[in-house]
């Protein structure tokens, strides 16, 4: 009974034994776990980052948007009845030039509403429109601010790109992938005159 045990306690013992041994071995257990941590742990940096931008961005874009309110308020900017589309190239041009600390040059994306309500209740009636495929509508927008003391609304729009393509299904909100910053203004303009 003795020899039946001892014969196959070898193979028995061998296999035990190189499964305890790889168990038993650490060499190389660091590289193992940092193999299966790698992925998860880019990941999570890519999101961070990716997220950090977009807030910053988000910011940006308001930052521009009560700058340029702002002038107009206070009456540095008034509107030309006689030269609306000058109008509208200078501000186009005064919120691109803040915004290209971000964007590339020339705001591709940019789409810019200011019009004077009669009430700021009708100003808070606007409301942001996404055409039937999801993109901005930017139907209607135009520049078109009033003067002394009417009240205006002012609306900065960017489409803003999802940079890493594994935050873009969770982080966009418009077509192409894109997430929409923007940004409202609405004030009353002060009592300047000419």
């Amino acid at each position: 009974m003795n020899d039946a045990r001892n014969k196959t306690h070898p193979a028995a013992r061998r296999q035990r034994g190189l499964f305890g041994r790889f168990m038993s071995d650490r060499n190389g257990a660091t590289a193992i776990e940092f193999a299966m941590l790698a992925i998860p742990f880019a990941l999570l940096v890519f999101a961070i980052l990716e997220s950090c931008i977009s807030f910053t961005a988000q910011q940006v874009v308001s930052n521009a948007a009560d700058e340029v309110a702002r002038q107009f308020r206070t009456g540095q900017m008034r509107p030309d009845p006689n030269n609306k589309a000058a109008l509208a190239i200078k501000v186009q041009n005064m919120i691109c030039s803040r915004l290209e600390v971000m964007v590339a040059k020339g705001c591709p994306g940019l789409a810019i509403d200011m019009k004077q309500y009669a009430s700021f209740a009708d100003a808070a009636k606007v409301k942001i429109k996404l055409t039937p495929d999801g993109d901005l509508d930017t139907t209607g927008f135009s520049i078109d601010p009033g003067q002394a003391k009417s009240k205006n609304m002012l609306r900065v729009f960017y489409k803003w790109p999802v940079i890493t393509d594994f935050m873009r299904a969770s982080m966009s909100n418009i077509k192409g992938g894109k997430t929409l910053k923007f940004s409202i203004a609405v004030w009353q303009n002060e009592p300047f005159t000419d």
